[in-house]
């Protein structure tokens, strides 16, 4: 960066306050982003390099490091072998609520601008159907927990999800863990960080036995999406089928 562009992105950061769980590298990559958009970064600009970084945000040199490994995961920067890494096009081509990106319901609905409200539905122990083994590559033996949610915004559903999870990955009882928050943070707290997923995507009517138990008659379709996440080493952790309100959410795609 040029020392004029430099001296604007030391004079508009600051340290950066916790939100949650949220790794500290996530918040440090989605201010970079605030900056590029807020600043006229251009594409081919140098990016803040990863002492500038450490101290601007008052993170480690880790954190720092694992921030722009992300942008680069993004394809919204590039490295230049002996030069630097340097922003692409791709940067000045975001669009709102990507499809391809990764996230979780949580930070989802936090990113929308909604306050929404956890309700969990059920939570069962379980060996795992036909289509979960799959997906999660699971001996005949192994177990899982299903999670039945409801994401809602005072009275209006906007999300049903039913998750399911490798048990073994999930330490005590699972009565006793609080399952209103993100799956995504909590695998991470158990040392099992989601890397990617793969998903498939489908606008559905809600199955006929949850409109009734649930008294969600009235919202078809529903947009549904259905993914299994994979973690950094490459195992399956989550099979998520997240079904979105049809006349509340849409999702953009970017074609390269």
């Amino acid at each position: 960066m040029t020392a004029a562009s430099t001296a604007s992105f030391e004079a508009g950061m600051g340290v950066l306050p916790r939100v949650g769980r949220e790794p500290m590298s996530v918040l440090v990559r989605d201010q970079l982003i605030a900056f590029f958009q807020n600043n006229n970064v251009r594409p081919g600009d140098q990016i803040p390099s990863e002492p500038e970084i450490v101290e601007t945000f008052k993170v480690g040199r880790s954190t720092a490091r694992e921030a722009v490994k992300l942008l680069e995961h993004d394809g919204l920067v590039e490295v230049r072998p002996g030069l630097g890494r340097f922003l692409t096009s791709l940067a000045t081509a975001t669009v709102e609520r990507p499809i391809t990106r990764f996230e979780s319901v949580t930070d989802l609905l936090n990113g929308l601008g909604y306050t929404a409200q956890t309700l969990v539905l059920s939570v069962q122990e379980d060996l795992p159907n036909p289509v979960e083994r799959e997906a999660l590559k699971l001996d005949d033996d192994e177990k899982v927990v299903r999670l039945v949610r409801l994401r809602s915004a005072g009275d209006e559903p906007l999300i049903f999800s039913v998750d399911t999870i490798i048990r073994s990955y999930i330490p005590g009882p699972v009565k006793h863990i609080d399952w209103t928050g993100s799956l995504t943070t909590f695998l991470q707290s158990q040392g099992h960080t989601l890397s990617f997923s793969t998903a498939r995507l489908q606008a559905v009517n809600l199955p006929d036995d949850v409109r009734a138990r649930y008294s969600l008659d009235g919202y078809d379709p529903w947009f549904l999406i259905t993914e299994t996440a994979i973690t950094a080493t490459g195992t399956p952790a989550l099979y998520a089928q997240d079904y979105h309100r049809g006349d509340t959410f849409a999702f953009n795609v970017l074609r390269r």
